[in-house]
């Protein structure tokens, strides 16, 4: 009886610990680097920064750093997906004197960067490889050596503003109302997928596109935090 009590529980040790190893398995390590100690994004990546007159001016826009754990064996290519999630639904009160957008307000996703078809043996993006600045009408260049570039939110955003107006691709920073009172949170995601393209770019990659279609197709993924305010009496 003795030695049956025991080699269940070996079996079951042994199970439970493949069980470990594959849960394991399925997370990726992201670290970032263009994050302060508290976790903030530094403004040098962003694509607006604090001014004293003004509230807000344009950033240095710089893309931060990005690097993340090996894939599992069966890993093609890799994905990065940046969303911030806190985004207003109603920009009514966005940026006007004697306003303020409650923390409590609906929320909804804005994609800020999207890579995709990046091979599987990069395991990193240097800080500003896909953004050194701001490009007054986006990037529309699509291929880079380290993956291609999909749509992010702004091409949405200054669909209407001839000044502005263009194709932006790849990233583009953090740019929250300066009257927000919510500190938004900015997700950098990293998927290892077991097929090498997703067979999608351009325009038609925007960040829910890319996300669908990677689907069925993750084999681990991670991601890394920043947080970002323009609002002095939001951040802590």
């Amino acid at each position: 009886m003795k030695a049956l009590i025991y080699t269940a529980m070996l079996a079951f040790a042994t199970l439970y610990a493949a069980g470990v190893c594959a849960s394991d398995s399925h997370k990726l390590k992201v670290s970032a680097e263009g994050f302060s100690t508290k976790g903030y994004i530094t403004p040098e990546f962003a694509f607006c920064v604090s001014d004293a007159k003004a509230h807000m001016k344009e950033g240095n826009n710089m893309s931060i750093g990005l690097s993340w754990s090996q894939g599992p064996a069966a890993t093609k290519s890799y994905a990065i997906i940046a969303v911030d999630a806190d985004v207003p639904t109603d920009f009514t009160n966005a940026g006007k004197e004697g306003k303020t957008l409650p923390a409590d307000m609906p929320r909804r996703n804005f994609y800020h960067w999207v890579l995709l078809d990046i091979p599987a043996s990069i395991n990193s993006i240097p800080v500003h490889a896909d953004s050194h600045t701001i490009s007054r009408h986006g990037k529309s260049d699509i291929e880079t050596p380290f993956g291609k570039r999909g749509v992010n939110d702004y091409a949405g955003y200054f669909a209407d503003n001839p000044e502005r107006k263009g194709i932006y691709t790849g990233y583009d920073g953090p740019c929250p109302p300066w009257n927000d009172a919510l500190i938004h949170h900015y997700h950098f995601k990293v998927f290892a997928l077991d097929i090498p393209s997703l067979g999608i770019s351009g325009t038609a990659a925007t960040g829910d596109a890319a996300l669908k279609a990677m689907a069925s197709h993750i084999l681990a993924q991670g991601e890394v935090i920043g947080k970002y305010t323009l609002n002095p009496q939001a951040k802590k």
